[in-house]
């Protein structure tokens, strides 16, 4: 690391420390030249896959855009930020251990379907409607008869 102050390239670290709940590392430098002291930060770099959508261009992922999707899916329903978060990053987290550099934008949307699924699945049935371009009632009544189903659920018809 170069010396800010000095444009030395000898510098010797002094003290290091987590930060940011463990995702960041504050380091305090000194230069070996000047003595002066400076503050450094490191955080891990987690390349997302592009998104191949289905004309074929290819979009940056698109964290924005993801969030949305899912907070208009959990309007009005009982689900904390927390959760909110922790279902965003259990998303990244699978799409990223998937190890591929581009993935069709039909595996990241069943992929947020299962983990609104599992969160809140008034938010899932929201979600699948849009996501799967439902035309109407009969539609909406399926999905919901194959979450019984998946579920073991008797829901009572016949």
């Amino acid at each position: 690391m170069h010396c800010p102050f000095c444009g030395a390239n000898e510098t010797k670290v002094v003290d290091s420390r987590l930060v940011a709940e463990g995702q960041q590392i504050r380091r305090r430098r000194e230069c070996v030249a000047c003595h002066e002291r400076f503050t450094t930060y490191e955080i891990a770099e987690l390349l997302m896959p592009k998104v191949i959508k289905s004309d074929g261009s290819r979009q940056p992922f698109d964290d924005e855009k993801l969030r949305g999707g899912i907070q208009r899916a959990l309007e009005k329903r009982p689900v904390s930020v927390e959760d909110v978060e922790a279902c965003l990053n259990r998303i990244k987290h699978r799409l990223r251990a998937t190890g591929e550099r581009e993935l069709p934008s039909r595996q990241v949307g069943e992929v947020t379907m299962a983990e609104l699924r599992k969160l809140d699945e008034v938010a899932y049935v929201r979600f699948a409607s849009v996501y799967r371009s439902f035309q109407d009632i009969n539609e909406f009544r399926e999905e919901i008869e194959r979450m019984s189903l998946r579920d073991g659920v008797d829901n009572g018809t016949d």
